[in-house]
């Protein structure tokens, strides 16, 4: 016998205290129909993710620093983004299983200690295969927690509203990364590079911050907990991989392109995330400050595309908002890359649709792979793919790293375009979910 109540009244459990039905409109609907719960657990989930987002950027912005004190080349400090999001395939699939067994929150709660703990220790590494354990296991931890909080702002997110919701949630990545830069631009302005890279690590405790809040004022939505409570499946990786009969659908399809999906977006975008900022300094010749100026603009351009991007995948739907920022994301790519040398004030204008639009293409997963799951495995589904994803991606930036010495930075970042045509490939075997009710 089913165990799902209708997906109507799924919604209707997960925020009891939510103003929807009085507050269906305005620039802030979305908020409001959360209810004071649903506010909470979005604040827990944009906390947790920026300051996700602050400590993976840790690395990349101190790659230059950390490759002369090491004596690395570009294929080895290349690694480390690599190693970094494999692992965080294997995190993200162990805190999506969690996640579905024992609750949302808990989860959350481990993935946020863990990426905070190993940050840190990073900071005391004394050579590098040490380093490259340490940022191999802070990945265990940011694998999984975008997943995990992204499932609990779903959970309490009306139908209407899910998009512009989830990709608020998104834009935390871009609030991190804005004030990592901002430390990184402080710290390396008034410490030698040699001590500089270590005091970027040491500040990845500012998460344990967050954790003591959460702890006390978070939970998970009532009526997904319920639903995830009566299934016997619950995390269970075999549901995700179940082939469909005729007489019921299953989930192996939507896993497979929903991986796919999550490969190409990921690939291109770990792409340009890990090498810009060695680019900017390297063959653009930009000192601390500049570099720090440069990011603004890309940083800026980002945090206003993961919030349109999640206005469009409403108002489009989620495959034709993907498609259409994976054609602009790509564009703009080749385009800053291309840009002569000595142009560097359009380089800086280029900066701005560039973070814009690799942005905006996120603002949609939070919803859609929320939608393409059921309750009881939908950490597990997303948790897996989402990383999956990750970690296949990966293999982007390791290939730009050791095409770099040969071809140079720029050269090598065009193949974050292939990620993007990967990407709009995938959608074909997905369907569109715009409106679904979670079940």
């Amino acid at each position: 016998m089913s165990t799902t109540p209708p997906p109507q009244a799924l919604n209707t459990g997960a925020h009891p205290d939510s103003d929807e039905l009085t507050a269906d409109d305005g620039a802030l609907a979305w908020l409001r129909a959360l209810g004071p719960n649903g506010r909470r657990a979005f604040a827990g989930a944009f906390g947790g993710y920026a300051l996700d987002s602050y400590d993976y950027f840790t690395l990349p912005l101190s790659m230059v620093a950390l490759a002369a004190y090491f004596g690395l080349d570009s294929g080895q400090t290349g690694l480390f983004t690599t190693v970094t999001l494999v692992v965080s395939a294997v995190g993200g699939a162990v805190a999506g299983v969690f996640a579905d067994r024992v609750g949302r929150v808990k989860a959350l709660l481990i993935t946020v200690i863990t990426y905070a703990v190993f940050t840190v220790a990073c900071g005391f590494a004394p050579n590098y295969e040490t380093l490259l354990v340490f940022r191999a296991l802070q990945g265990l931890g940011f694998g999984g927690e975008w997943a995990v909080g992204a499932i609990l702002v779903a959970e309490y997110a009306s139908a209407k509203h899910r998009g512009r919701t989830l990709g608020a949630v998104q834009s935390s990545w871009a609030v991190g990364w804005a004030l990592a830069a901002v430390v990184y631009t402080l710290v390396f302005s008034f410490v030698g590079d040699d001590l500089a890279w270590r005091v970027m690590f040491w500040t990845g405790a500012l998460p344990a911050l967050l954790v003591l809040w959460v702890r006390r004022r978070v939970h998970d939505a009532p009526g997904a907990t319920a639903v995830r409570e009566q299934n016997s499946q619950k995390g269970s990786f075999a549901a995700i991989f179940k082939p469909g009969t005729s007489g019921a659908p299953g989930l192996l399809r939507t896993t497979v392109f929903a991986g796919l999906l999550s490969t190409g977006v990921q690939g291109g975008y770990y792409t340009l995330a890990t090498w810009v900022p060695t680019y900017l300094k390297t063959e653009r010749g930009l000192s601390v400050v500049g570099t720090g100026g440069y990011l603004t603009f890309l940083i800026s351009g980002a945090f206003l595309g993961y919030l349109t991007g999640g206005y469009l995948t409403d108002v489009l739907g989620r495959r034709r908002n993907i498609w259409l920022f994976a054609l602009l994301s790509a564009v703009c790519i080749l385009a800053y890359t291309h840009i002569p040398s000595g142009s560097n004030t359009l380089l800086l204008v280029l900066g701005f649709p560039l973070g814009f639009c690799m942005s905006a293409i996120f603002s949609g997963f939070g919803s859609y792979l929320s939608e393409l799951y059921p309750t009881a495995v939908r950490g597990t589904g997303q948790g897996f793919t989402y990383n999956t994803g990750r970690a296949v991606g990966a293999v982007f930036p390791t290939l730009v790293g050791f095409l770099a010495d040969s071809w140079g930075v720029g050269g090598a970042l065009v193949f974050g375009a292939i990620g993007y045509g990967i990407a709009a490939l995938a959608l074909l075997g997905l369907p569109e979910t715009r409106g679904k009710e979670l079940e």
